[in-house]
């Protein structure tokens, strides 16, 4: 029988997911592959493992798209310019939580603020926190913006 996909086995994943991510990030000749591979996953339970290599090759074939959402959302903030852990958090939380919506938003965002205060500096969960939620506002806020215009939209 396979094993309940609790919390703490998700918690255990998005841990991995976020340390391959960072290694991904620092050796940009080094593949998602490549760094699955080189990392010790041999006590991990297979569920976790399934779950962090969904998020790391997420993140991977969808970097442009969370880069852009980034750019776009906040001034004066350039994914290159933060610092590794923290962006490697943050385009964790963007994908999971907005790209694959595969965990709900506020989820995703809680998760990355945690792991950011575990492998990040000092500040790194409130500044994970707050690029998060002004990406967040802004995205909702377009979408509220779309919204009204359809609903403004007479009938033909």
């Amino acid at each position: 029988m396979e094993k309940e996909f609790v919390p703490q086995r998700r918690h255990r994943s998005r841990e991995i997911a976020l340390q391959l991510l960072y290694s991904i990030d620092l050796r940009r000749d080094q593949d998602p592959k490549e760094a699955f591979e080189l990392f010790p996953l041999e006590h991990e339970e297979p569920v976790v493992v399934d779950f962090a290599r969904k998020l790391v090759f997420g993140v991977v074939e969808n970097e442009r798209e969370i880069d852009l959402l980034i750019l776009k959302n906040l001034v004066g903030w350039r994914p290159e310019r933060m610092v590794a852990v923290d962006r490697a958090a943050v385009r964790l939380a963007l994908y999971e939580g907005v790209i694959a919506r595969c965990s709900p938003l506020p989820v995703a965002i809680s998760e990355a603020v945690e792991l950011a205060k575990s492998f990040g500096t000092e500040d790194s969960g409130r500044f994970v926190n707050g690029v998060l939620g002004k990406i967040v506002r802004a995205l909702e806020s377009a979408s509220s913006a779309q919204d009204g215009e359809t609903a403004s939209e007479p009938d033909r």
